[in-house]
This record gives structure tokens, sequence and C-alpha cells, in this order.
């Protein structure tokens, strides 16, 4: 294929590239994605996701909100797949500089990534509300209810950014300066719709944008490559 060519150029031309990524990244790991909500979550949960995974609903509705929390967002049997793989590859050859993503599931550090920024935060860490105790994943899938510090019984919440919730700002000022100084930067598992999220394309000074995704995005028309397909897949033959 012509376009994974290309890509392959242009990865073994250069040692500072960077990955922005999404939720296609992960749902080759079995991940779902909020954004395509099928027939048998309409019929568990009376709210769509966005409207669950609010700040307001977690204070207004914590029961319910954990209920979809448990069900739906502690996939912790996953596995790094191909993509999460190559990305580490690169990064232990000193080609890939950062691992930026939207993804909240850890799978780029359990691949072998050492600098990852997560944008919205990670399931994998949990802290009290009132004694900042931490307290790991395990935890939260088998707490009955709303998780409760087993210190001083205040309410545990995830270290995952909700809707209505800005984004740490410090990450944000790594993302951008990671992303500016970029060589090739590729932009993987993602339709760019999601917001402040998306906009951080436009710090990319260089003339190397790829973007990997199985559907086309609205940014299609500004990249120097696009690739469309399985990124597990493009990834594994590069």
């Amino acid at each position: 294929m012509e376009q994974i060519e290309k890509l392959r150029e242009l990865i073994d031309g250069s040692n500072n590239i960077v990955f922005f990524g999404g939720a296609g990244v992960s749902t080759e790991s079995g991940i779902p994605d909020f954004r395509s909500v099928d027939g048998l979550y309409n019929q568990k949960y009376a709210y769509p996701p966005e409207t669950i995974l609010s700040h307001t609903f977690y204070r207004r509705k914590p029961d319910e909100f954990f209920r979809f929390y448990q069900d739906k967002m502690l996939c912790l049997s996953a596995k790094p797949n191909a993509a999460h793989l190559k990305l580490a590859e690169w990064e232990a050859m000193g080609k890939l500089k950062a691992v930026i993503t939207q993804n909240i599931d850890g799978l780029h550090q359990a691949a072998g990534s050492k600098e990852v920024l997560e944008l919205h935060g990670s399931v994998l860490r949990n802290y009290c509300e009132e004694c900042g105790k931490f307290f790991d994943a395990e935890y939260m899938l088998h707490a009955d209810g709303v998780p409760r510090c087993d210190a001083c019984g205040g309410p545990v919440k995830p270290d995952v950014v909700l809707y209505e919730e800005g984004l740490d700002q410090n990450t944000l000022t790594k993302a951008i300066k990671y992303i500016s100084e970029a060589d090739v930067l590729i932009v993987g598992g993602t339709s760019l719709v999601v917001y402040p999220a998306a906009g951080l394309i436009d710090y990319y000074k260089g003339n190397k944008l790829v973007l990997v995704n199985k559907s086309a995005t609205a940014r299609d028309g500004i990249a120097d490559l696009v690739v469309q397909g399985s990124i597990g897949e493009i990834f594994s033959q590069i």
C-alpha cells in the first residue's frame, strides 16, 4: 500500500516523532468507544454517556455514575495491541519523543511507553476526596456502590477528567511543547471532535502531519498523509 510505504519513510527519516491518539487506539484492545452508542447501552441506562460522565452527574447521582463506571470504564483485562507495542518500540529506538493520549486505560504504559501524557487522566489512579489516599482500579471495580476510603470514609474519585472539568494545565503545556517541536506528528484513532484536545494539532508547525483513522476526519484536508484503516494493522506493517 502506497500510504503505508510513505509512512514508513517518514518514520525511518525522523528522530523527533510525536504521537497523538484517541479512542480508536484502544478499541482494538476491546475497550468500547462511547461516541458510538449501541442499542444494548440504550436499554440499560437512562442517560447518554456524555451526561453520565459529567462532573454535574457525578455529584448529583454518584450511585448511577459508578454503576456505569464499573460496568463500562474499567476494562482491566484489556491488553496492549500492535499499535501500543509499536509506539513503545519507536520510543525505545529513540525515534518517538512522546505519546499524547485522550485514553484513560493505561495501555500505553503497559506496552512499555515511558513518556505518556494522559490528557484525560487514568482509571488506574483514584483518590479519596477527603484525605487523598490512593486506590487502584481493582478497588474501584469491586466497591459496592460509591467507593469509600477505607481510612476516613470519604468518597473515592477516579483521576479522570469528566465532561465540564478542565484539563490538567501542566499536561497540556507539555503536550503543546512536544507537538510544536515535533518533526513528524502522527494523529491516530481519533475523529478530532473532542475539544480542547482536538485543537492541540493546531500547534504543529511542521509539514509531516499524518492522520491514521478508520474513517475520514474533519482535518484530512490539512494532513500531509492520510492512512485509512485499523491502526494496529497499519502499524504492524511498519
